[in-house]
């Protein structure tokens, strides 16, 4: 008898251990990957939540996908799939020795559109990103995207040209290209001071997280995609946009000027402009609130 209760005793633990293996456990994720290959040896990091119409987000230059930390939950709760794409060569997205230029970026982010099977989806772009949008939407004529946002966008020229006298010079634009190459930290921990409408805006636990994700860019490719934002000029497909637009733009942007959203209201023929008179270029998140609720309500049109 004693011993039948010892043995009760000892292989308790065992069948247990059994039985728990046996039970069925439910799957506590969406089954979505983090990571979505583009082409061979190159993947892209992805942040996807959320159920409903989807809003695709691209970063600027030279953040990534988490900048948008701050859209992201807030549009989840709102009922949308809220989908944020690196761009290769930064954040956690791969790094490959290669091009990067408007066409790949555009290429990439088509791929990804394809295999998430994304349909009629809200596309918006951020600073550089939003030069790569207007490039995606007009190269593949808005395939899988119905409407348009740009954020302090770096278009229609982000360098001054003939017949377009703003943006940066030909000379700082040069000066700015080299600096990636001899001073990149210098020059990125310099953003903190020139990102918002004026100094102390943003706090410093913000300054240093935007930092952060800026570290995070390859060198080489923060050169490369400058120096293919220095060359692109979008003013000729602008007309072609033919869904509607929205272009939030910052009053006090020192490094996407105002007159920037200005000649984008004024090209393409479905748009509207949404001022954000107390931002910088960090209107994400100088006005938050705002910037959420605008993004949910054009989103909702």
């Amino acid at each position: 008898m004693k011993k039948t209760i010892l043995s009760v005793i000892l292989f308790a633990p065992v069948f247990n251990q059994a039985l728990f293996a046996q039970s069925k456990r439910e799957p506590a994720s969406a089954g979505r990957s983090e990571f979505i290959q583009v082409e061979k040896n190159v993947k892209l990091h992805v942040t996807d939540l959320g159920e409903g119409q989807p809003i695709v987000l691209i970063h600027g230059w030279p953040l990534s996908d988490a900048m948008y930390e701050y859209q992201y939950q807030y549009l989840e709760e709102k009922g949308f799939r809220v989908i944020g794409i690196t761009l290769r060569g930064f954040g956690r997205s791969d790094k490959p020795y290669g091009r990067y230029d408007f066409d790949v970026f555009s290429d990439d982010i088509k791929v990804v559109l394809e295999t998430l099977k994304i349909q009629n989806a809200v596309l918006g772009g951020f600073s550089m990103g939003g030069a790569v949008v207007i490039h995606y939407v007009t190269k593949y004529n808005s395939a899988h995207v119905r409407k348009l946002a740009l954020f302090a966008a770096a278009a229609p020229s982000w360098k001054q040209r003939d017949g377009f006298p703003y943006g940066v010079s030909d000379a700082d634009a040069a000066g700015l290209i080299k600096s990636t190459q001899t001073s990149r930290q210098d020059l990125i921990a310099g953003f903190g001071a020139a990102f918002p409408a004026k100094e102390g805006k943003i706090s410093k636990n913000v300054e240093k997280w935007l930092e952060h994700i800026n570290l995070e860019a390859s060198p080489f490719a923060i050169t490369k995609s400058i120096t293919a934002l220095r060359d692109l000029d979008l003013r000729p497909v602008l007309s072609k946009i033919n869904i509607p637009v929205a272009i939030f733009q910052g009053t006090q942007d020192k490094l996407c000027p105002f007159v920037f959203a200005e000649q984008l209201n004024k090209g393409i023929p479905n748009s509207y402009l949404v001022k954000f008179e107390n931002s910088g270029h960090a209107l994400f998140v100088e006005e938050m609130e705002k910037f959420n609720t605008e993004l949910e309500q054009f989103a909702r049109k």
